[in-house]
């Protein structure tokens, strides 16, 4: 299945899903099997929009019809539910719905408007959500578990803005770097993200 079918399919499952008396007709059926006239005097809903309702979670997957004298019985496909929140909601399916997104065009956009076209930090950003942006560019300078004293970590950082004290500050507090007591030596921590 390829994402465009993973995503309509899982717009279609969430659709289904996000009516109140669909959820109320799969509360039911998860009980007993009934006929769409039984669900809908207990609805208090005309037929037809039960039926349009039954239609809509039978598309799905999500509620089967059996023919049973003059009516139809509906049942809640629970195991189609098990099978397709497996499917459709596992972590490796998930990413792929924004496969085709450019998930850095905000980091792109922070960094467009407080960088110098050399790559200098021009202004920090009052919020901390977009220093951060600044501060994950500035910590790819430094080599994942490579030592650096004081000095080495400030000559770096005037790569990017004199102010080397609250860059250095953000990225301690920020935990994408850390240092011995009494700053004597930094380094990066494992595991920070990655710009792209």
């Amino acid at each position: 299945m390829n994402e465009l079918e993973q995503t309509n399919e899982l717009l279609a499952f969430f659709k289904a899903l996000a009516d109140a008396n669909r959820l109320k007709i799969i509360g039911l059926l998860a009980q007993e099997p009934l006929s769409g006239e039984q669900i809908a005097e207990i609805l208090q809903l005309n037929p037809s929009t039960v039926s349009h309702h039954l239609a809509r979670l039978n598309k799905t997957g999500l509620v089967t019809a059996r023919p049973q004298g003059y009516y139809n019985v509906y049942q809640f496909e629970t195991k189609a539910l098990e099978e397709m929140a497996q499917r459709l909601l596992a972590k490796e399916t998930l990413p792929a719905i924004v496969a085709d997104v450019d998930v850095d065009a905000y980091d792109k956009k922070v960094l467009k408007a407080h960088l110098t076209p050399d790559g200098k930090v021009r202004s920090f950003p009052m919020q901390q959500k977009k220093f951060e942006v600044i501060l994950r560019y500035v910590v790819q300078a430094f080599i994942p578990g490579q030592r650096y004293t004081e000095k080495e970590v400030n000559n770096i950082l005037r790569q990017f803005n004199e102010d080397t004290a609250e860059l250095r500050r953000g990225l301690i507090e920020t935990g994408m770097m850390d240092r011995l007591r009494g700053g004597q030596e930094y380094w990066r921590v494992e595991g920070v993200n990655e710009m792209a």
